[in-house]
């Protein structure tokens, strides 16, 4: 990395990320800088990365997540916190195992069966090396500064032995219980899913009709119930009614039939049923309904399993549909019931469907021995820590979700049918069936001495990536990190997994740790393509972090996430923004390189200067940015942060500033003024910088190596403080001079005066705004082009020939005489003047159009309302230049 030097040549002409970023990543990791050590005198500050999944690398929206924390951490870190950004990558069972089986069939043809469990879990670590080493290395190419001399992953020793030890101290306190109860079961991935694993999406489909007969009420008595399962039928052990449904009280007690089986059931009354859905008779099948399951333990039902974990008909649903899909059964089902003259009708009907969020199978609810946690205590005290503040989410609108969840919330199955994750630490006794659970593998029963065998499901993915803000830092035991970095400050992730780990994580941290694990939650939403849609394989629309960088480098990806971005809010990607975040990225290095050009060989920025108007208001427009900087962090408004950065060094500084500072580098400028404008360049220049260093690392880095007297990394500088520089006094006339060159800009544009002709410009205003305007002489001539300036009072007689505009309580005039062809300019003006009318009419005339007022849409009337009035400024504005000009 160049070091400082004033004078040419310090910066090349022109800034490529791809000579740059490799090279100065090395330089912040050789000098230690994202290491974070427990200094006793230092303040942690402390961000738990969320880890991604093993399965793939990084997409767009891991960018986002990612960029917001390391834009927090490297601002800590520059206030002088010991910040840790703790990564990490997640082992993701479903997901991992699934690509893997995947990759197996795709390659070798081969299932995990054929290789064994042993086999497979080798072939999943062989996996896992390698794409966290790829995850770890785009995150390294996007300038993320987490200490990776701490990296984790949820299936290290250290973590599984904080998972046991989870596992067996909620076991032995009553809070997990095994047993038969319905759960959510994928037959794609074949395993029990829980009930935020399940995504619910709203289709058509029918809405059956079925008599089923009552041979108690006479020859052709029948109960109609209607049913969007009519394969499930075959599993019914009841009919049920409401116990204040008139319709059916007279059947309430007597025996139905079951179609196609001739079960006899019971027809029952109870509350849980809706009456107004279907003709308010309803089917109870225990073993594949949640609410009839409930309904059915509690008028002990008989439970009959018909469809199986493949998704297939058992024996009991029948020798005619033993061995059916469970879609393939329905549609036999309904033919079958049609042919028995028992299928009343069916209607098309609208319901939510439950898919797996993983591999969008829908989901079959079933009966099964499965492993839970009881959430009814430990749900208490983390409705309380949000209830009572300890833990607040920005937007405050995102705990009111959370709070829905948790009072809402259900017992969790955290066991999987699968064979990657934390093994359940539960084994049973092959002579005695006592259940031996425990964190280290026991020899033998504790009751009777016999052999054991262990459970072979595995835990959810969820249940380690609970203890992630802990267990990352030695917990259970009683680490030195543990007592500095913890509890955590802010969590950032997607609204999406809320449930799936914001809960989890929350209510885990109070129970075993006794404090809620952060006490900010920063959402951000879902990073959407340019037309609004989710990105995904399906629709080829997702973008790859990676490829942004190559082509424009990791700053300007940076720029573009967090531009305009606010929290909870979904955001489009443009490739317009990235562009964009380019751009700018080449104003302030352009703005460097001219600075370093100018400064003179002996320039010290430590020198006392005597600062002119322009300098003192650049500096305290820097104190009042810095103060609305650190006003939006404190908001967590990363995306204004950037915008009063981008506005203040575009268009205040770059635009601004460093235009009025050119006339001081003229050879006629006593020394006093250059020297100003130079410290004044500089402490500008530095403060931007140590600003914007958190969002766009890369270049700004650079810069800063080449400022004068740099001895250190700007990763490692303070951050700015308002206090740093001298508040502007008063009115120093700046914004009178800004007003002016911007109204005889636009005057010259209407007239098409190229930048390069100096013209006259006679400015009317009072005595003051004059003294004014008379002490930026030299800076109004130049900015404006002004060969000739003229000031006048305020009474002045309009000028002929002359164009004319306002700024302020100042009257702006520009003589066009000798400067452009009149007549020609005349004759332009009129034929502009006559479209516009033409169109004024037009216009009108639609509006005068009853039939049109009355028949178009609302917007597109609106539309032509606003086009009319356009067009009446125009013509006004026209007619005024013509008068001015003589035409």
């Amino acid at each position: 990395m160049s070091k400082g030097k004033a004078g040419e040549g310090a910066l090349p002409t022109h800034y490529n990320p791809e000579d740059v970023e490799e090279r100065i990543y090395r330089t912040w990791e050789e000098a230690g800088s994202f290491r974070a050590e427990m200094d006793p005198d230092a303040t942690p500050y402390t961000i738990m990365m969320p880890p991604p999944n093993v399965t793939s690398n990084l997409h767009v929206g891991h960018a986002l997540d990612n960029t917001i924390q390391d834009v927090l951490i490297r601002k800590h870190r520059m206030q002088g916190y010991e910040a840790l950004w703790q990564p990490g990558t997640d082992h993701a069972g479903i997901a991992t195992q699934h690509v893997v089986s995947a990759r197996l069939a795709e390659e070798r043809g081969l299932t995990r069966h054929d290789l064994g469990r042993e086999a497979f879990e080798r072939e999943i670590w062989k996996w896992k090396e390698v794409y966290e080493a790829s995850i770890i290395n785009q995150m390294r190419r996007l300038g993320f500064s987490a200490d990776w001399t701490r990296t984790r992953f949820t299936m290290d020793d250290g973590l599984s032995r904080a998972v046991r030890h989870v596992f067996v101290n909620l076991y032995r306190d009553g809070h997990i219980y095994r047993g038969h109860y319905m759960i959510n079961w994928c037959v794609g991935c074949s395993t029990a899913l829980s009930d935020m694993e399940v995504e619910h999406e709203e289709r058509e489909g029918g809405l059956y009709y079925v008599a089923y007969p009552v041979p108690d009420g006479g020859a052709d008595a029948s109960i109609t119930i209607a049913t969007t399962r009519p394969e499930t039928i075959l599993g019914d052990t009841a009919v049920a009614v409401h116990p204040d449904d008139e319709r059916f009280s007279h059947l309430v007690g007597m025996t139905a039939v079951v179609p196609l089986v001739d079960r006899p059931i019971p027809i029952i009354a109870d509350e849980a049923v809706d009456p107004e859905f279907g003709t308010g008779a309803v089917k109870i099948t225990p073993f594949h309904d949640p609410n009839d399951f409930e309904m059915g333990g509690r008028r002990e039902l008989e439970r009959v399993q018909v469809i199986d974990e493949a998704g297939r008909m058992t024996e009991a649903a029948g020798e005619d549909y033993h061995g059916l899909d469970r879609f393939e059964a329905r549609e036999k089902v309904v033919a079958d019931l049609g042919e028995l003259g028992q299928l009343v009708k069916v209607e098309k009907h609208t319901h939510a469907v439950g898919e797996c969020h993983r591999c969008h199978s829908v989901v079959e609810p079933l009966i099964s021995r499965q492993w839970f946690v009881s959430m009814r205590e430990l749900a208490q005290p983390a409705i309380d820590v949000v209830r009572d503040g300890r833990v607040t989410f920005v937007p405050e609108r995102f705990g009111r979700v959370y709070l829905n969840w948790m009072d809402n919330i259900r017992d969790w199955c955290i066991s999987r049918q699968l064979w990657w994750g934390h093994r359940i630490p539960a084994w049973y006794c092959r002579e005695c069936d006592e259940i031996v659970v425990a964190e280290e593998d026991p020899t033998e029963c504790t009751s009777c001495g016999g052999s054991l065998v262990q459970d072979p499901d595995v835990l959810d993915t969820w249940f380690s990536s609970a203890l992630w803000p802990f267990s990352t830092l030695g917990w259970p035991e009683d680490t030195p990190e543990m007592d500095y970095f913890f509890p955590t400050d802010v969590l950032v992730t997607g609204w999406d997994i809320i449930p799936f780990w914001v809960v989890r994580m929350i209510f885990s941290s109070l129970e075993h740790v006794g404090e809620a694990p952060f006490h900010t939650v920063l959402i951000h939403g879902l990073v959407l393509d340019p037309e609004g849609r989710k990105m995904s394989k399906s629709l080829g629309n997702g973008v790859d972090p990676l490829d942004v960088v190559d082509k424009y480098g990791a700053d300007a990806l940076r720029f573009s996430l967090l531009f305009g971005n606010s929290p909870g809010n979904e955001m489009r990607f443009f490739w317009e923004r990235v562009e964009a975040g380019r751009n700018f990225s080449n104003k302030i290095w352009n703005a460097c390189r001219f600075t370093l050009m100018n400064l003179d060989a002996n320039f010290n920025p430590n020198e006392p200067v005597d600062y002119r108007p322009e300098d003192r208001w650049i500096l305290g427009r820097l104190a009042e940015v810095v103060a609305e900087v650190e006003g939006d962090f404190g908001d967590y408004q990363l995306g204004e942060v950037l915008r009063s950065i981008y506005d203040f060094a575009w268009s205040e500084f770059c635009d601004w500033y460093i235009e009025m500072a050119k006339i001081r580098f003229a050879d006629d400028v006593p020394a006093e003024s250059r020297r100003a404008a130079h410290n004044t360049l500089v402490r500008v220049l530095d403060g931007i910088l140590r600003l914007l260093h958190p969002v766009m690392p890369f270049v700004t880095e650079e810069m800063w190596s080449a400022l004068p007297e740099r001895t250190s990394l700007l990763i490692d500088a303070s951050w700015p403080e308002a206090t740093e520089y001298p508040p502007a006094p008063g009115d120093l006339g700046i914004d009178i001079l800004r007003d002016v060159v911007r109204t005889v800009r636009n005057l010259r544009a209407e007239v098409n005066i190229p930048p390069s002709a100096r013209i006259s410009v006679i400015c009317a205003a009072p005595p003051r705004t004059r003294e004014v305007l008379q002490a930026f002489g030299e800076q109004l001539a130049g900015l404006a082009g002004i060969e000739d300036l003229d000031l006048v009072d305020e009474t002045l007689q309009r000028p002929t020939q002359a164009l004319a505009g306002v700024a302020g309580d100042v009257q702006v005039f520009m003589p066009l005489e000798g400067v452009i062809d009149l007549p020609r300019e005349i004759e332009r003006l009129e034929g502009r003047l006559e479209e516009a009318r033409s169109n004024l009419s037009r216009s009108a005339g639609k509006l005068d159009n009853e039939d049109f007022v009355n028949r178009a849409p609302a917007e597109v009337v609106q539309r032509e309302r606003e086009r009319l009035a356009d067009l009446e400024k125009e013509v006004e504005h026209l007619e005024i230049r013509l008068r001015e000009l003589g035409g």
